[in-house]
């Protein structure tokens, strides 16, 4: 009896493996600072993308897509735990120290890779962290099994050097799971032959894979081969820009043949999106644009408006998804964290804290998802606005400013302000903004430049006599572009 029991327990347990092993693979990718209107499928014609168009056309473009944040390392701590960073006090771009234990994400929050890591996943993150540099804060311990990288905003696309330290850490060795590391050749590539290395790796069992690219952040580098190829391109940095979005693809199409070469391809559920739109030129910053577009779109990189926050959107999954639609239901960042859960999870029922929504449903049924939606955002604090599901926004981009009303299916570009006509809709989506705003809390770290100003300062104060000797003052302490 006893061994008919082991027996019958045995083949249970053996169908929950293989019910567990068809779960779909997950591989978000994430660009940094990419334009709207700068991937064919978007609009580009001076950019060659074929590899994100070939991902486009295989699965479902989001019209709507957006994230929770008009800047990078926001934007990356609202993805990532899957809820707004405004719950956990993540407002702003935190400052490259490795010695800061607490300039980081909040270690109580539970990042979506730790759900599924304990769901039986393999969880591996290559490229850009920008979360906390600190210990306490490392990937490693925060949901990847894997990391390959760097953790500061950015890094120089061709070397390291430590002879010279680079605020930021722009020029510090890369890391392997917490040990130094060095790359080949050009960064972005690197990037992308490790991300397809990992799949190699674990093609076996179910796996995340986040590829979190610096491409196209500056600064503007990029292979001379691809200069070349955009040499027609007359504006200097438009042609650096093309040349890394191009590099980016490429790598793209690295991490999808490994996909195809593992036979795992149809069971993976691929993400691509852009962290922020792409920055613009402005009178107090003319050397701001790092080249990209967001073609028909107001603003852009640190606005609210649609410019700096509605991004390309892109989910693929050929044995789920219909291939070449168009969805133009609104949704964010917040909602790949949700559908991986549920995934990983086999349940429609999400962690009470994940703000987001399973997209799965609303692609196979259009109809299906929540009936009324709203997408919220909030900037230093002060700025703030909000979107409905029939594309009323409502937005204050500046507080010398009075807020704005548009209604984005017929004004894509957010020039015809409605409030004074539609004044109800106005106080309604306010109202609702305000009710959501209550669960927020003040953001728990300071901006990256005011923090540099502040920790230079404690060093001069500290040791007046050694700086005056070596000619330093509070005056010369330098600033940081943003």
């Amino acid at each position: 009896m006893l061994r008919r029991f082991a027996l019958l327990f045995l083949s249970i347990w053996s169908c929950g493996l293989a019910a567990a092993d068809e779960r779909p693979n997950i591989v978000v990718i994430i660009a940094d600072d990419m334009g709207y209107a700068d991937a064919g499928f978007t609009g580009s014609t001076d950019i060659q993308t074929p590899h994100l168009d070939a991902l486009a056309a295989s699965g479902v473009t989001f019209s709507s897509g957006y994230v929770t944040h008009p800047y990078c390392g926001p934007s990356r701590a609202g993805l990532l735990a899957g809820r707004y960073q405004h719950r956990f006090g993540f407002e702003t771009n935190p400052a490259y120290d490795p010695s800061n234990p607490y300039m980081g994400i909040d270690v109580d929050e539970t990042l979506f890779p730790e759900r599924l890591q304990r769901a039986g996943y393999r969880t591996g993150m290559v490229g850009k962290w920008h979360l906390g540099a600190a210990a306490p804060f490392h990937p490693n311990k925060r949901g990847f099994d894997y990391f390959y990288g760097f953790l500061g905003g950015g890094h120089d696309y061709f070397r390291i050097d430590l002879r010279q330290p680079v605020k930021e850490g722009y020029t510090e060795a890369l890391e392997r799971n917490g040990l130094p590391a060095v790359f080949d050749g050009y960064l972005t590539t690197a990037l992308s032959r490790d991300a397809a290395e990992f799949v190699d790796r674990n093609a076996e069992k179910p796996f995340f894979l986040y590829v979190a690219y610096n491409a196209p952040h500056a600064p503007l580098q990029a292979p001379d081969e691809l200069l070349q190829k955009y040499s027609h391109i007359e504006d200097a940095k438009r042609r650096r820009y093309a040349a890394m979005v191009d590099a980016m693809d490429s790598g793209i199409g690295m991490i999808m043949e490994s996909l195809q070469r593992n036979h795992v391809r149809d069971n993976t559920l691929v993400f691509f999106l852009s962290d922020n739109g792409g920055p613009q030129a402005s009178p107090n910053k003319p050397t701001g644009w790092n080249g990209s577009s967001n073609g028909e779109f107001r603003g852009g990189k640190g606005n609210l408006y649609d410019g700096g926050v509605h991004v390309p959107f892109v989910a693929s999954w050929p044995n789920q998804f219909p291939q070449g639609v168009v969805c133009d239901r609104p949704v964010i960042s917040l909602d790949i964290a949700a559908t991986a859960v549920a995934l990983a999870a086999g349940t429609e029922e999400l962690p009470r804290k994940l703000e987001g929504v399973n997209l799965v449903p609303i692609v196979k049924q259009p109809e299906a998802g929540p009936s009324s939606r709203y997408l919220y955002w909030r900037e230093s604090g002060v700025r703030w606005s909000i979107l409905d599901d029939k594309l009323n926004k409502h937005v204050l981009d500046r507080p010398n400013r009075s807020p704005e009303l548009f209604h984005l299916a017929t004004d894509v570009s957010e020039q015809d302000d409605r409030v004074k006509e539609e004044p109800e809709l106005a106080e309604q989506l306010r109202n609702a903004w305000l009710e959501w705003n209550e669960a927020n809390v003040a953001s728990r770290l300071d901006n990256y430049k005011s923090y540099h100003k502040l920790r230079d300062r404690f060093f001069l104060d500290a040791i007046p006599a050694k700086a005056t000797q070596q000619g330093y003052s509070p005056e010369s302490i330098p600033t940081f572009p943003k």
